[in-house]
């Protein structure tokens, strides 16, 4: 079977994705995606399949996926609505700019994600150095959060520790053709971000109906049209609060919600935080004084 495009549910404002997983599964099939991936399963049982390599899942599992490596986590079957704690973090090598591979600093680092286009099992003193940190990725915010990432990628370059996972010889197939229609999707999503978002339409720039475009987006992104705009949204509204002294009314109404309690209790599920709570925040931590 071929391996699937899927596009990363990344926000406004966040230079690379990190999630919690939890639940009865990964909610995921086997797919690719150009971000490298590391992968904490904390709780977890069934197999991982990284390229040519499927090897049973136990709690505990650390590993670093190359750029478009395909892969996918299987959950045992019954083991019901709590089976699954993982932490997943996703980042394009040019997280940081594209030159900032190339300082002398980051050779290591650079030397890592070459060696990640077979996987890489992560071992030992360094599996449980790293498991600790990632632990606390999901909370890290501002410019801490990025150091995390880079000191988790640091220790990980360094360490004897990091076993490869798919065989020499593997070459992926990729489904070129989800790699283009999720790039039109997004494209149209973006563009029309802050006015209507019609499922029919943006199925149409898919070329699939109604019903296709959805179960293929739910495949690629985990999430449905609604939650993936409403993701997007609240992360513009967040960047707005933060650069802009607008009312909140008028960044929810900028942002394509069309009335306040909506735009608040979309963006409480989110954030949890209301957009004011949001703004004071922001404003303590940079010492701005409340208007």
């Amino acid at each position: 079977m071929k391996p699937v495009f899927e596009q990363t549910p990344q926000r406004q404002w966040e230079s690379f994705h990190c999630e919690v997983v939890r639940g009865a599964g990964y909610g995921a099939t086997w797919h690719f995606h150009p971000e490298f991936q590391i992968t904490l399963a904390l709780k977890s049982t069934g197999y991982r399949l990284v390229g040519d390599n499927i090897t049973p899942l136990t709690s505990g599992d650390l590993v670093l996926v190359g750029s478009n490596l395909p892969h996918v986590w299987q959950q045992d079957a019954g083991g019901g609505r709590g089976a699954v704690h993982a932490i997943v973090a996703r980042f394009l090598g040019t997280w940081l700019g594209r030159e900032f591979l190339e300082i002398p600093e980051a050779a290591g680092v650079k030397r890592l994600l070459q060696r990640a286009g077979r996987g890489l099992h992560v071992t030992g003193r360094t599996r449980d150095v790293v498991a600790d940190r990632m632990q606390r990725l999901p909370e890290a915010k501002g410019l801490n959060r990025v150091a995390a990432l880079l000191d988790i990628l640091e220790t990980l370059a360094q360490s004897r520790e990091l076993r490869p996972i798919a065989s020499a010889g593997f070459m992926p197939s990729l489904a070129s053709d989800d790699q283009g229609r999720m790039a039109r999707v997004t494209a149209h999503i973006h563009a029309h971000l802050t006015g209507e978002i019609d499922r029919t339409t943006v199925a149409r720039a898919a070329h699939l109906s109604a019903g296709a475009f959805s179960r293929f987006f739910k495949l690629r992104t985990g999430k449905t049209l609604p939650e993936y705009v409403n993701e997007l949204r609240v992360g513009r509204a967040c960047r707005l609060l933060a650069e802009e002294d607008r009312k909140v009314t008028d960044v929810a109404l900028d942002c394509g919600f069309r009335n306040l309690p909506n735009f608040n209790r979309r963006f409480r599920e989110i954030t949890r935080q209301t957009p004011r709570e949001y703004r004071r925040q922001l404003q303590r931590s940079t010492g701005v004084p409340s208007a």
